[in-house]
Formats: C-alpha cells, sequence, structure tokens
C-alpha cells in the first residue's frame, strides 16, 4: 500500500496537472447542487448539466417541486440514467426537507443522509463544494484511482476507501483532493485507456508499469 508520505507526494502531482480542479456541475445555491448531485449518481455531469438549466428554471424551490406533476419531473429528466426513481426520489428529498428541515438543506452527514436518494458521495459533495466543510467524496473516478495507486486494497469497499483517504490525507486537504482526483480519473487515468505513457505518477504505480510491461 501507499504510505501516507507517497499519498501526498501522488496528490501534489494531480494539483499541479489539474490546478483549477473543482466541482463541475452547474448550481447557483445548495438547494440546486444537492439536486444536481442527486442526479448524477450513475450518470456524467455533463449529462447532468444538460437538463438542469432548464429543470430548476422551471422547478426553483423544494414547494416546486413537490407541486409538480412527477410525470413533468421525469420530462425533464428523462435523458439521465434511473430518472423514473430520480424524479420520484427528488420530491420526496424535497418533502423532507420541508417537513423536518425548514427548506433548508441540512449541514451534516447523518442528516443529509437520511434525505431519500442521499448517500454518502452526495452528501460529502453537498458539504463540501455547498458549505465548505472537509470531505471526501468517494465516486467511481476516487475509488479507480486509490485502488489504482494502492492507496487503498482492490477489495476495499467504497467507505473503507473514503475511511483511508482521510487517514492519509490532511483533512485541511480533503475538499481539494477530492477534486483533484476526479479530475485525474477523468482526464488523465481513464478507466479504459490511461495515460500510463506520459503520466507524472509511473514511477509510484504498480498497475501502470504493469500495463506498459516494466513490470
Amino acid at each position: 500500500m501507499l504510505s501516507k508520505k507517497k499519498t501526498i507526494e501522488a496528490l501534489d502531482e494531480m494539483a499541479a496537472l489539474f490546478p483549477n480542479a473543482e466541482c463541475e456541475l452547474l448550481h447557483q445555491n445548495v438547494f440546486q447542487l444537492l439536486i444536481a448531485t442527486l442526479l448524477s449518481a450513475q450518470a456524467t455531469d455533463v449529462s447532468v448539466n444538460k437538463v438542469t438549466p432548464s429543470l430548476f428554471g422551471r422547478f426553483p424551490t423544494p414547494e416546486a417541486f413537490i407541486a409538480a406533476p412527477l410525470e413533468s419531473i421525469m420530462q425533464e429528466i428523462r435523458t439521465i440514467g434511473l430518472y423514473r426513481n430520480k424524479a420520484a426520489n427528488i420530491q420526496k428529498c424535497c418533502k423532507m426537507l420541508l417537513e423536518d428541515f425548514g427548506g433548508e438543506v441540512p449541514r451534516t452527514l447523518e442528516e443529509l443522509t437520511k434525505l431519500p436518494g442521499v448517500g454518502r458521495k452526495t452528501a460529502n459533495v453537498v458539504m463540501s463544494v455547498g458549505f465548505h466543510i472537509p470531505a471526501i467524496a468517494v465516486d467511481t473516478h476516487v475509488e479507480r484511482i486509490a485502488k489504482r495507486l494502492r492507496i487503498a486494497p482492490q477489495k476495499a469497499s467504497v467507505l473503507e476507501v473514503e475511511e483511508l483517504l482521510m487517514k492519509k490525507i490532511p483533512k485541511e486537504r480533503w475538499s481539494d483532493a477530492h477534486h483533484q482526483m476526479i479530475f485525474f480519473g477523468r482526464y488523465h487515468c481513464t478507466a479504459r485507456n490511461p495515460k500510463c505513457d506520459v503520466c507524472p505518477l509511473l514511477s509510484m504505480c504498480e498497475e501502470g508499469q504493469k500495463r506498459l510491461g516494466f513490470k
């Protein structure tokens, strides 16, 4: 496994590659961020960004989502995977926001994960991006990078990956590290054709060395 020191060195290289890494989901407030992140599960940020301007134009508040026919919400997001379930969860989520949280998006992991359709990843994104609370959201990119670099074991669960990253990365870097790892996985160390031959992390990446026939 990659040591804490080497993990930080790897992050420094990712930060140099992607100094402006940040959340790519379009949003104007924390509520919109919550809904956009909920929609992004098993979907790309690009696909979500194509529907949210119109979606939020029609339904700018929790009240607007609840008052709308479910079919009209589904129609707005039908190009996104699992759109039927997501539309239903959006209405349930908005109902809970109004009934349990005074219409405001809660700030804690425990409260956020009570919302329908909101798991740890979505909650961590909302805390990190929306409220600037240090958090690491483990999506498919973060999990892939953590395992390829042996920051986490191959068989580690998503929660175990999150916990290991939190141990190996200083808390003040959690939120930036999350975005840097996402960009590194999205644009460099991609799932199918990672750019191992030009990767600044090749010397510490066993998988990359194997891919290039060095091991």
